[in-house]
């Protein structure tokens, strides 16, 4: 069946942010008094708070996660995203998969602000169909709420008629469980056993090299059979 939407993740696939919400999680859990190396809160990015911080620390209350999860996105928003760059090729890809007629949805559980941040700095902002955030659902990735939403927002499209691209196994768990095949990048930093593991159907190295071989990529097949809009 023909792609009729590609759901981009952002964080790690779109822009370079990674290794800065980590330093951002490091600086709260500091805080708090808790110690973790950073590999081990880089294998929690994708996560929002609600799933991130019980992993980590599962004798704190919902109350807490919730307050963790403020300070970290106020260490992000005042010391980090402005230091955070699109990858090279993640505009060309938005603007490639649009013009071959696909919508291009941003399916992130960023903030709302982070997300009109990101829009902005990809120069994006005439090629997106719909997007998602943390207030459209209850639980993140690796829950299927992001996902679930974004395909409820494109009316008449089935979950056998959309990609997703993401860099984490939590947006390929989360995609899966709404029955969404999903192509990872590695520009996330994750191992390609954690990625296939999850279940991606191909690998990049990241948005560029995707970008490459489109013509010979999973997105390719609905060049030729969706109209253009």
């Amino acid at each position: 069946m023909a792609v009729k939407a590609v759901l981009f993740d952002i964080d790690g696939t779109l822009v370079d942010s990674n290794d800065f919400h980590v330093a951002a999680w490091q600086e709260v859990f500091r805080g708090i008094g808790a110690t973790f190396d950073d590999q081990t809160v880089h294998d929690q990015i994708g996560k929002g708070a609600d799933m991130l911080v019980p992993t980590l620390l599962p004798d704190l209350d919902e109350a807490e996660h919730q307050k963790l999860g403020s300070a970290q996105g106020a260490i992000f928003k005042d010391r980090f995203i402005d230091r955070v760059k699109p990858f090279p090729g993640a505009h060309d890809l938005l603007a490639r998969v649009r013009d071959d007629g696909i919508r291009v949805v941003l399916a992130s559980s960023a903030s709302a602000e982070q997300r009109d941040h990101y829009v902005d700095l990809l120069d994006a902002r005439v090629l997106i169909s719909k997007t998602t955030t943390a207030d459209d659902v209850e639980n993140t990735k690796p829950a299927p709420d992001i996902f679930a939403v974004a395909l409820g927002k494109l009316d008449g499209v089935s979950a056998d008629e959309v990609l997703v691209i993401g860099d984490t196994p939590y947006d390929i768990e989360a995609a899966r469980k709404s029955g969404i095949a999903t192509i990872a990048v590695r520009s996330g930093k994750f191992t390609d056993q954690a990625l296939r593991a999850a279940g991606a159907i191909k690998l990049y190295d990241d948005v560029a090299a995707l970008l490459d071989d489109y013509d010979a990529s999973p997105i390719a097949a609905a060049s030729a059979t969706v109209e253009p809009r």
